[in-house]
Formats: C-alpha cells, structure tokens, sequence
C-alpha cells in the first residue's frame, strides 16, 4: 500500500516509492525516470514533459510483484476516471487547455486548506492573470529550486529561491507556471474549472 498526499511532487512520490521494498527501486533517480512516460497523458497533455500533476493523490493497494512502471499506470488510471470527459469540454469554455487547468488545480491545492476556499482561489489566480499580476506562489518558487536540485528541505524559502531565474518562478514572472507544481485532488480540479465571481486580486 502507498498513500500519496495531495499536493504532493513527483519528487514527494518517488522519494515515497523507494521505500515500498516490493517495488525494488535502488534510487529516486529511477522513479523519477519512470516519471516521464508522457505516452500515457499524450492525448490529454500533448506538451507534457513528464507526469506531474497527473499522478492522482489516493492510497494505492497493489500486489507485491506489482512493478513500479505499473503503479505509476494506476495513478495515471487514477487521474483518468477522475477526470470526466465534460471537464475537457469546460476547459474549453473557459479557454483554457487541460495542461492549464491541472496546472491551475496544481496552485490551488498548494494554496487552499479547506475545500469551500478552493473556487474562491480558483478566482484569485484568473483575476490575476488576467490583469497580468504574478501569481507569486510559494509552491511555484519551491518547484523552481527542486527542478535545478537546490531546494533545501527545510520549509523555509531562501532569497536564493525567490531570486530563481525560472519560469516556474511566479513572483518574477506573470502568467502561469509551465507545468504543474504538485498532485491535484479533485476537489482542486473542480475549482479550477468552476472558480467564483469575484474581483479579489
């Protein structure tokens, strides 16, 4: 059994799969590769580069010769059913494609502590970026200094961080993150297609 947090990386996930025996990983270094099979979101994420945000957050019960390739299928699986066919159509509606919505849901669920706030978010990141604000989100920057091996683990962002020239870093630079910074739940995802009205900035 693996339980994965929402809100959770691929690096939070791979680091929790090497410590499953069965799964006979030697390092996170080969749970992240395998974190690249982008074949399996092809047709709902053509630009993916690897599978964060895809990587739904639940508990995983799996037999013991279960091989790591597949239990990252079944949280790909996972994400699939959850991801109901009229999202994608909304997702069009608000002019937005899947990649920026599980992106936004991505924000959301790193921001949000309780699920009645998550629509009320939802609105905060659209209002945003529609008048070009950053976003300025503390996950993105953290993202940032994961991806170039920097960030330190401690919970604390350095002014190394922040100054990070990267487009994951939202304080520097408006728009979305390119990709998405964590595992959304549903809920997240849902605010992300159904934000409130609101002007709040």
């Amino acid at each position: 059994r693996l339980t994965i947090p929402e809100g959770w990386t691929r690096w939070d996930i791979a680091k929790a799969m090497i410590q499953v025996p069965e799964l006979h990983l030697e390092s996170e270094a080969q749970a992240l590769e395998l974190m690249n099979n982008v074949s399996l979101v092809s047709d709902l994420d053509p630009q993916a580069r690897n599978l964060e945000g895809y990587l739904f957050p639940d508990t995983y019960e799996f037999a013991p010769d279960t091989t790591p390739a597949e239990l990252i299928e079944m949280m790909v699986k996972r994400f699939r059913g959850v991801w109901k066919p009229e999202w994608t159509d909304r997702a069009r509606i608000l002019n937005r494609t899947t990649r920026e919505i599980v992106t936004t849901a991505s924000i959301i669920e790193t921001e949000a502590k309780l699920d009645d706030e998550r629509p009320i978010v939802a609105s905060v990141i659209y209002n945003r970026l529609e008048k070009n604000i950053p976003l300025a989100v503390d996950s993105s920057i953290v993202y940032a200094s994961k991806l170039e091996g920097k960030w330190r683990y401690d919970g604390k962002v350095y002014r190394s961080d922040i100054e990070r020239r990267s487009p994951y870093n939202t304080r520097i630079y408006a728009g979305l993150p390119p990709g998405p910074v964590a595992s959304p739940g549903a809920s997240s995802l849902h605010a992300a297609l159904n934000p409130v009205q609101s002007d709040y900035l």
